[in-house]
């Protein structure tokens, strides 16, 4: 297995996880919102990057970036099991 792949899935659980707690309400059980963190992760990489922003290298903005993806996928998910 690829490191990058390795390392884009603890940090998307990592992530899944804290964005699981902070949308209190929202999130799905444990095991579905470590994988939104995981796809949050995805989607983080790709939103901030079509923006231009960076929230810088390393373990930090990794995880700055796939936390906010995973809020992000939290609320839409939200927004759709709502209807």
């Amino acid at each position: 297995m690829d490191s990058n792949v390795l390392w884009l899935i603890i940090v998307g659980i990592v992530a899944g996880f804290l964005a699981g707690k902070l949308m209190k309400g929202k999130g799905f059980g444990i095991f579905i919102n470590l994988l939104v963190g995981i796809a949050g992760a995805l989607l983080g990489g790709w939103l901030f990057g079509q923006l231009g922003l960076s929230f810088g290298g390393g373990v930090l903005g990794s995880l700055i970036t796939a936390f906010l993806g995973a809020v992000i996928l939290l609320f839409l998910i939200g927004l759709v099991k709502k209807k």
